[in-house]
């Protein structure tokens, strides 16, 4: 197959399609069209039937082009590499009943029922003639020997045209097959072509359903955003209220313990335990602030970068926005964490001396920059944590780019899309 040609007519217009694996895909395109027909046409017609005697079930005959089609869009992957998705939406609510009800809604019902109609009745005759003339002719002259051989009268009629009684005759007719074989399969290449395109036209979503599923996806990836946020902050609720508390208690029963147990073996091991208690509250704090800073959620963004870069290894010169507003939630833990993986790598590869942190909300889009005069070279693809950073501010529409020469200076540069939050629905 030539491996830049997506469909038959682009690799007919390329020279190498006898060369290709695209006439014996063009072939078996075809040979599919003509094996689904009939099966196809008897369940039109049964339902129409059937409709006809019990009304109520005539409404079933709108929805038999929904799997018809999508069994042809995934057959339309032998002879189109683009892929074609389906054109329906997703129902807001589940059951059988709002399926139904959204599919008649939407015109790529109709359209696949048209589909469906017009393959029943028409194409698939039309699929298994090309293929008799296109292909059963050369290959049935191109077997006159072997039909010659198996003969118990010593003749065979060719097509039911020619009667050949010789093996030069038999010979003659191979001969011309194999002349006529590599001729009409381009013809053959040409019509799985064109039962392609208007297979895509009529199945394959337009542009206006695309922006439609697009816009649904951005929603839904939206709302699963704010829902991993919201869980996030339920576990750092849990772990305040619960288990820090708890910890606390113990903490300070294990230190009245030290303080009345008497000098000896017994008070080094509750000294030893009260200090270990001491750790693990501490790293449960730390734990805490990773999920969701307080300082987050009580001060804002730029609270929070002003924290984060006051405890920054490296010293880093802030210059924040004095009236940057209250954003989405998902979006202020973004940016967050985003500063905190930056301020981090910074400390731990760059080998800067200083750093500068720059963060503004204009025109909807929160811009953050963060500088170091360090060696530069950076490489996010090299096992740093910003690829997954990356991948977290994508989900918000949002880009992050770093622009790092070497001999420095590094600047990754932070962009999400994002309204103004209300005051009465700002970040608690």
């Amino acid at each position: 197959m030539d491996e830049h040609a997506r469909t038959p007519w682009q690799a007919l217009a390329r020279g190498r399609y006898l060369r290709s694996a695209w006439p014996w895909r063009a072939a078996g395109y075809l040979a599919g069209g003509a094996l689904t027909g009939p099966p196809l046409l008897l369940g039109l017609v049964l339902l129409a039937t059937v409709g006809v005697i019990a009304f109520p079930l005539l409404a079933l005959l709108g929805l038999a082009g929904v799997p018809a089609a999508a069994l042809e869009r995934r057959r339309l992957r032998l002879v189109d590499s683009d892929p074609a998705p389906t054109p329906h939406r997703t129902p807001a609510e589940p059951g059988l009943l709002a399926w139904a009800r959204l599919r008649y809604r939407e015109p790529a019902t109709w359209r696949e029922l048209a589909h469906t109609v017009l393959h029943g009745f028409m194409l698939w005759w039309v699929d298994l003639a090309a293929l008799v003339a296109l292909l059963g002719l050369p290959l049935l002259l191109l077997t006159t020997p072997l039909q010659l051989a198996l003969a118990t009268d010593g003749e065979v009629k060719v097509l039911k045209l020619w009667l050949v009684t010789s093996h030069p005759a038999a010979l003659a007719c191979a001969a011309a097959g194999a002349v006529l074989l590599p001729v009409l399969l381009y013809p053959l290449g040409a019509l799985a072509g064109a039962r392609a395109a208007l297979t895509r036209a009529l199945l394959a979503p337009r542009e206006r359903e695309l922006r439609t599923l697009l816009t649904e996806v951005t929603r839904s990836r939206a709302r699963l955003v704010d829902a991993f946020e919201a869980e996030r902050r339920r576990i750092e609720r849990d772990l305040h209220d619960g288990a820090q508390q708890r910890l606390v208690a113990l903490t300070m029963t294990l230190g009245l313990a030290r303080l009345d147990a008497p000098p000896g073996p017994l008070a080094d091991r509750l000294e030893t335990a009260h200090a270990e208690a001491g750790r693990v509250l501490a790293e449960l704090r730390e734990l805490i602030h990773g999920i969701h800073p307080q300082v987050l959620t009580d001060y804002g963004l730029a609270g929070a970068l002003a924290d984060v870069a006051e405890r920054s290894a490296v010293p880093v010169s802030t210059e924040l926005c004095a009236d940057l507003p209250r954003l989405p939630e998902s979006v202020e833990a973004a940016a967050y964490f985003g500063v905190c993986e930056a301020l981090a790598n910074i400390g731990r590869h760059s080998g800067a001396g200083r750093a500068a942190l720059t963060a503004r909300h204009t025109g909807g889009a929160l811009l953050i920059d963060v500088t170091d005069d360090g060696r530069g070279g950076a490489d996010p693809a090299a096992g740093s944590g910003l690829t997954g950073l990356a991948d977290r501010i994508a989900v918000l529409d949002g880009t992050l780019t770093i622009t790092s020469p070497p001999g420095g200076p590094t600047v990754l540069s932070l962009e999400i899309p994002c309204p103004v939050t209300s005051p009465e629905n700002s970040a608690p």
